[in-house]
Formats: C-alpha cells, structure tokens, sequence
C-alpha cells in the first residue's frame, strides 16, 4: 500500500471509530479516547489511551503533522471536540513585555497592560490545523495586572461536545456552540488577586452545569451556572483568599461531589452547593488540580519555600466524609484520609497517578514516584537535569508505559512508567511551553508560546 493511501485509511478508521464509540462520559456526551474536554481530560487525569498509537517522539521536524502559529498570549490548554480543536487566547494590540522562564521574585507588575486586547476563541481543524471560526468574546483594556509568567489567558475551556464555556475570571463567562456562536455571557466584575498574579482555575461542566470557582482577595465564590442557558443555580461565598485550582467533580460510590483546593481550607460541596467535609488549607498558595484514582480523591498544594504550611502534602481520601477531617499535624491517617505524605507535594504541575504509581514533578525540575496505595515512596525525588537546569510549569501526562513531563524550554522528559526512575530520551521542540497538553484519536497537541502543535505518529515512522 502507497504511504499516501495507507494515511488515508488510517485516518479513515479514526473518524469511523470515534462515530462508533460515543458514549456518555462524566454526565457529558464525549468519548474518554476521541476527545479532551476540560483541562487534564477525562476526569482530570492528564492520562492518554494505552494502545491508540500516540507518539513517543518528537521534535520541530520529526512526527510534526502541522504546526500553527496562534496569534496573542494564552497558556490554556487545548480542547478537542470531535473535527474541532479550541484554544483560548489574548491578542494585545500594542507590545506586550515576554513572558519569563523558572521561579522568582519580581513577576508583579502593579499596572494592567495599557494596551486594548481582543479575548478571543479560536477553533482549528483537527486534521489540517486550519483555521474553522474564530469569536471574539471581549475587546478592551485589560482591569487587571497579571504577573509576567501569567497570561490574560490562563483558563482552559470546557465543553460537553454542543457547547464550549471560556471563563475569563476578571471579565465573565461565555458560552459558545460549535461554530462559534454566542449563546450567553456572565460579566463578572474585576476582583484583586495576590501580588497581582492574575487568574488561572478552569471552568468545568458536569452535565447541564458548569462550576467555577474565582477565588481572590476582595470575595471569593464558587458558582454553579446552568450551562445551556447561563442561569446561576447557585452560588456560595467562601472565607477564602486568592486560588489557582481548578475544581473537581468527583463522582464516587456515595455521591458526587465538588471539591475545591484552597489556601485555608479544603472544601467538598455536593450539587446545591451545600457544605459536606473540609479540612486545614495544605499550603499558603493552592495551585495543583484535585483528581480521583481507583475511587479515591489525591488532593495536594505545595508552595515552594512555605513557611506557613511547611509540610506542603498529598493526600488520598475516601468518599463518604463530613464535616472536618482535618489531621493533627502528626498524624498520616484517620477515618477518612487513606493516607498523607510530607514534603511531597509540587507547586504548580499536578501529580499524575497511572498504574498504581503517583509521579509528581516538582517546578525546579525533580521528580519523584509513590504508591498510591500507600503513600510510600518508591523513588526519592531526584533532579532531571543539574547543567543545564530545567523548570517545569505544565503538569505531566502518560500513555503506553511512559510518563512525559513538558519544561518551560519546550523539552518533553519521557520517563519508563515504574517503581525505578529511568529517563529513556528528550523530545524539544525548542519553544517556551507553560501550557498543559491535550490528546486525542493518537495525537498530542502542545501548545507553545507562539505555535499549536499537532504531535503525531507519521506513515514512515510506523
């Protein structure tokens, strides 16, 4: 068979069997294997499917399908959606300072940008990269300061295959169909975050609900908006400061669940926003996304150099909790809390659990493995690479027995999923990459600074 036909039927199969395959997901209609619907994917997991082909390598030459330039600043993720891929994105009319690299002090800038800035949603083709529509949700001057590794663009979309929500937390919600048209708006008023960092928790849909959560320094609250129409259905106010966590629907053997990370407090609501457990905040900043494995909750914050929370933990807990939880500080378990580790949460990549193995990866470029069933470590937390450094701000993802970490340099560490650390290549692209990727139907799309990236197995490399 010719290269270009076999390309052909190969492509051909795909389409035919995400048609054959659609089934109902978490409440929404998307398949786990042809689709990424939120950020991290199904059941925020950041887990690809096992035996679909996905790549192992890559480079800027090699298993490329097709690279884009996506005009502006976002560092959302991807979402695919059946022959559509979507980003978000903020398109500034004026020169916007570069974004920089790695952990420090001095990111704040006290003034939004001056400049007028289109928010817009872009959606691709998923096989040629080509553009499909483009909406503009919000022209104007930003309200706002971020810090200058943020963007004006951080919250990842959601959808449920029929509508895509993008949620702009100092602007509004906005809720679009797939071709792009706008079925409702939320404005929401400018709130005051922490030094100024600005926004980044991701909206996520359940059903005919989308839940957000805008936790900041003037008011902080968690929303439930019916998602064909954009009605609050409800609204708690939460005593809580600024957070960067996206929240979870957790659907377990008792109930479901909306579990939100916060500085202070760890809170699980049920769906009319009624309080059902909470526990002590983990970590001064909360950042990494809660997540469910084997029908248990992994929930962790750790932010670098904290001196108010210096455990910085992760922890496992079973469904059925109430009220609070919360372990004295030398204790590792009680009723609820399967077990916590020390010391072994990242700041802001969220762990990933595959196999029976909890991988975390540390922003200063560490790694490490545990059991999930214990808690104990497998492999103590060993630096990638001394010379040069590497940094870390996208969480890390796993297919086929290989855990991939993506650095800020646009460096993809491929690990051997297991209980010893084994570094086997590094696939560069050689780009600034803060954005966690999305994968879908065998392909992987890494957004960069200034480019989309369609990461796929080629006819010759097969």
């Amino acid at each position: 068979m010719k290269l270009e036909n076999f390309a052909v039927v190969r492509n051909l199969v795909v389409t035919l069997a995400g048609i054959s395959q659609l089934f109902i997901i978490s409440g929404n209609s998307l398949n786990a294997q042809e689709n990424w619907h939120q950020f991290r994917g199904p059941g925020a997991r950041g887990l690809g499917a096992d035996g679909t082909g996905l790549p192992q390598r890559w480079s800027e030459s090699e298993n490329v399908a097709w690279k884009k330039p996506i005009p502006g600043r976002g560092w959302a993720s991807p979402l695919i959606a059946g022959d559509q891929v979507v980003v978000l994105t903020a398109v500034s009319e004026g020169e916007e300072e570069a974004p920089r690299k790695g952990l420090y002090f001095g990111g704040e800038r006290p003034e939004p940008s001056p400049h007028i800035h289109s928010w817009k949603i872009l959606s691709l083709d998923w096989q040629s990269g080509d553009t499909l529509w483009e909406r503009v949700l919000h022209r104007g001057r930003p309200e706002t300061p971020i810090h200058v590794k943020n963007s004006y663009a951080s919250e990842t979309p959601a959808t449920d295959g029929n509508i895509i929500v993008s949620f702009i937390a100092d602007i509004g919600a906005f809720a679009t169909d797939m071709d792009g048209k706008l079925l409702w708006e939320r404005r929401i008023p400018p709130r005051k975050r922490r030094l100024d960092w600005g926004s980044a928790s991701s909206p996520v849909i359940h059903k005919d609900r989308v839940y957000l959560q805008n936790d900041s320094e003037q008011s902080s609250t968690l929303t439930c908006v019916q998602l064909s129409t954009g009605r609050t259905l409800w609204e708690v106010s939460r005593d809580e400061p600024s957070n960067w966590s996206t929240p979870f629907v957790w659907e377990n053997s008792d109930r479901t669940e909306i579990v939100t990370n916060g500085r202070d407090r760890v809170r699980s609501y049920d769906t009319d926003g009624n309080l059902l457990w909470e526990m002590k905040g983990l970590s001064s900043i909360a950042i990494p996304t809660p997540f469910e494995v084997d029908g248990d909750l992994i929930i962790c914050a750790g932010y670098v150099g904290d001196r108010q929370h210096p455990s910085q933990p992760v922890l496992r807990i079973r469904p059925g909790a109430s009220g609070d939880i919360s372990l004295d500080d030398d204790a590792s378990r009680n009723e609820f809390v399967r077990w916590r580790a020390t010391r072994a949460s990242s700041y802001n990549p969220t762990p990933l659990a595959y196999k029976g193995i909890l991988y975390v990866l540390w922003d200063f470029g560490f790694f490490n493995a545990r059991d999930i069933g214990t808690g104990e470590e497998l492999y103590e937390k060993t630096r990638i690479r001394r010379d040069p450094p590497v940094g870390f701000t996208a969480s890390p993802w796993a297919y086929d027995d290989r855990v991939f970490c993506l650095s800020e340099d646009g460096e993809t560490f491929v690990f051997n999923a297991g209980a010893e650390y084994q570094l086997l290549h590094v696939n560069s692209l050689n780009e600034m990459c803060m954005s966690t990727p999305a994968i879908a139907r065998g392909a992987l799309f890494i957004r960069s600074l200034n480019h989309l990236y369609k990461i796929q197995n080629q006819p010759d490399n097969l």
